[in-house]
């Protein structure tokens, strides 16, 4: 694991514990009330939450779609050991270790693929994106919540030494369309948070 990803993952395990209760954590709540206004999950549905942290998501989804299944999987141990102390939902959603780089799923496993407020941390966008249209099946969609890179007063954070990266709606459009995805619209849900879904051709 190189030195760059090893850096990420001390940052979120020191973060887990007090993760649920810092003010970022407020502010989820909200960007995942207004997500959920937007999506769509038949019955039966399969769902991935890439950079799931604790488990939050993932957790509102089930509620709300009582049929689902779901996959959470993070970098982070340490947050995905809260995200199994906090699951109210097993054996309908499990949590895993691993990068989204290089997903450990087979090709077409999971019917939509959630991922927010996490885009922005990944050293190779095209690599993301080519492995989520590989784990989608034909037909599913991908939901992408992040904060945009339209807004320049956020562009600063892109030189931080945390090594974010922030997405213009083109940008966004042009990593789709690279890996095979159709772009269906793009949503602002809070503030310069912007959510944009996608969907693997049927």
């Amino acid at each position: 694991m190189n030195k760059f990803i090893t850096n990420k993952k001390q940052i979120f395990d020191r973060w887990a514990s007090s993760y649920d209760w810092t003010f970022p954590s407020f502010i989820y709540q909200a960007i995942h009330k207004r997500l959920l206004s937007y999506v769509e999950l038949p019955s039966n549905t399969n769902i991935l939450d890439l950079g799931c942290g604790t488990g939050r998501l993932l957790d509102r989804l089930a509620n709300n779609f009582p049929e689902i299944r779901g996959t959470g999987l993070d970098l982070s141990p340490q947050m995905l050991r809260v995200a199994r102390q906090k699951n109210r939902h097993h054996p309908r959603l499990i949590y895993l270790e691993g990068n989204a780089e290089s997903l450990p799923f087979a090709e077409g496993q999971f019917d939509s693929v959630f991922n927010t407020i996490s885009f922005l941390h990944y050293p190779h966008p095209e690599q993301v994106f080519s492995e989520i249209k590989r784990v989608i099946s034909p037909g599913g969609r991908f939901y992408l919540v992040d904060i945009t890179g339209n807004n320049p007063a956020f562009n600063l954070m892109a030189n931080s030494p945390a090594g974010i990266k922030l997405y213009s709606r083109e940008q966004r459009q042009q990593l789709g369309a690279d890996a095979g995805l159709l772009c269906l619209g793009h949503y602002y849900l809070l503030g310069p948070v912007l959510l944009t879904i996608f969907a693997k051709p049927g």
